[in-house]
């Protein structure tokens, strides 16, 4: 029966474990193709706008499944739908590995995302319910360790197995690990004695209208700037789509007797802010992760591995703080140690901010090395505040959600900052243009210094004045870039400080140091 009063007490950090290797697998799947894109297009006869596909599938397929994993795990099992999605993503992994054309590898993409989309609810669910409840805070410190570590580690890794073997063994390397996790959860996992499967009828309206909203909303943020947002007829189309079947989705769901995804457990205060907090964080931490590879790259001239090695800081410092924290939600208010993340954050995000053109390895290293404390200090806590009035049978169904919003946030700050950024720059070059003109003192004397350095290379003067014509503008460029990159900051770090309120909305865990009655 795979119930958990039909076996020995297990010890849940066995648990932890087996539940963690899969899910931060899963995770680290969504960046470590990214650096590859260029490798896969080449080796596969597609242009990289087509390779990016790759990721959009992954992403589309992952989000549709998040939210309906509780009632998966409710009419399946727990322990059944682990062990299938952990075989399902192995099994997907070595075919994406195999994949001789791009259409082949998108449909296996889509399919590793399917079996992938259900891993991160079901070990938040597994972590919450396997550890008492003072003792949840160390659980979820374990927990956003890999939710937060595999996404930075997700480039390093995919960069050096494609500089070092092949595109293909980014998926490969998913193959040992994924056995690994089938053997442990197998081992150590079992469904808890209340949770019965169910055989109601299938909310197939629910599960339809679920799979249109998320995957139009999914496709429009991925490809949105590429396409010029709103210019784009197609996306104009999407957008509308998706949010008509929203709409319904939310009637249907509410009004349902058997919904796929529960609504109701919205009634909960803190439930709710805890969702909202979570999807702003989301948007913070997904759409920093991509402004910095960008100005590592285009700015500073990293190459793409290097890049990737110079945001190790982040999550060393995440690997330092989440420990830490997870032991002290039971001895302080998880509140107080959120309140503070949140305003740590907002101080490295305003630190990145006031880098420039000149900043070295340590100016990057620190601001970034906080910012992973920071990040241990806010999902540990958060985490832990937001399930605490959950009722256990309803923990499976909350985790789902509470993913799937996290998931929404960074999709859309990804989306943000790459439009912010854009449009930011070019605004930035226009007025930069206006003192970049032949009449102006300092560009006349620049621009001499230049030409005279082409003449002395060999350039006639035609090509001298194109040449430093050039090289001026890409010093504009470079400079509207990095005011660019300054404005975005100084953005996330009012969105940080924004979030602090919110936090006085929610109320105190059970089982933390000085816990009240529990209220809903």
């Amino acid at each position: 029966m795979n119930r958990a009063d039909s076996h020995a007490p297990i010890n849940p950090w066995l648990i932890a474990i087996a539940v963690m290797i899969s899910t931060f697998m899963e995770v680290l799947d969504t960046t470590v193709v990214n650096v590859s894109l260029p490798h896969i297009a080449g080796s596969l006869s597609a242009t990289v706008d087509e390779a990016t596909w790759v990721l959009t599938s992954y992403l589309v397929a992952n989000a549709i499944v998040l939210p309906i994993t509780g009632w998966l795990a409710g009419r399946f099992g727990r322990k059944n739908l682990l062990m299938a999605s952990v075989t399902g993503f192995t099994c997907a992994s070595f075919l994406c590995g195999l994949a001789p054309t791009l259409p082949l590898l998108i449909c296996f993409r889509m399919l590793q995302g399917l079996c992938g989309g259900a891993l991160q609810p079901l070990s938040q669910a597994v972590l919450l319910e396997a550890f008492p409840p003072q003792d949840r805070g160390k659980a979820m410190g374990f927990w956003g360790l890999g939710i937060v570590v595999a996404p930075v580690i997700g480039p390093v890794l995919g960069g050096w197995l494609t500089d070092s073997y092949s595109w293909r063994w980014v998926f490969y390397i998913n193959i040992p690990v994924g056995v690994a996790a089938i053997l442990m959860t197998r081992a150590f996992v079992f469904d808890p004695p209340y949770l019965r499967q169910s055989g109601g009828k299938i909310d197939y309206w629910g599960i339809g209208l679920l799979a249109v909203w998320i995957g139009a909303l999914q496709i429009v943020l991925d490809k949105g700037q590429e396409a010029d947002w709103f210019g784009s007829s197609w996306i104009v189309l999407l957008s509308a789509i998706g949010a008509v079947f929203l709409i319904l989705f939310l009637f249907r769901e509410i009004w349902a007797g058997d919904p796929v995804v529960n609504l109701r457990v919205f009634k909960y205060r803190t439930y709710s802010v805890g969702v909202l907090l979570m999807t702003v964080v989301g948007f913070l931490l997904y759409g920093s992760l991509v402004l910095l590879p960008i100005w590592l790259q285009t700015l500073l001239g990293y190459p793409s591995t290097q890049a990737g090695l110079a945001l190790a800081p982040r999550g060393m410092g995440s690997m330092v703080s989440m420990p830490i924290v997870g032991a002290l939600t039971s001895r302080i208010d998880p509140r107080k140690l959120l309140g503070t993340g949140l305003i740590v954050g907002a101080g490295t995000t305003f630190g990145f901010a006031h880098l420039n053109l000149n900043a070295g390895y340590w100016d990057l290293f620190w601001p970034q090395f906080v910012q992973g404390l920071s990040l241990g200090l806010i999902f540990v806590p958060l985490t832990t505040i937001t399930m605490s009035p959950v009722p256990k049978q309803n923990m499976g169904n909350a985790t789902s959600i509470f993913n799937l919003m996290r998931n929404i946030g960074g999709s859309i700050g990804i989306a943000m900052v790459d439009t912010f950024y854009a449009r930011f720059q070019q605004t930035h070059i226009n007025n930069l243009v206006v003192h970049a003109m032949p009449g102006e003192g300092r560009y006349a004397r620049l621009f001499d210094s230049f030409r005279s350095l082409f003449l002395s290379q060999g350039s006639g003067p035609g090509l001298a004045d194109q040449q430093s014509t050039a090289t001026l503008f890409g010093l504009v460029e470079r400079q509207a870039s990095m005011l660019s990159f300054i404005q975005v900051f100084h953005i996330l770090t009012v969105m940080f400080l924004a979030l602090a309120p919110f936090v006085l909305l929610m109320r105190r865990p059970s089982g933390s140091a000085e816990s009240g009655t529990m209220a809903h």
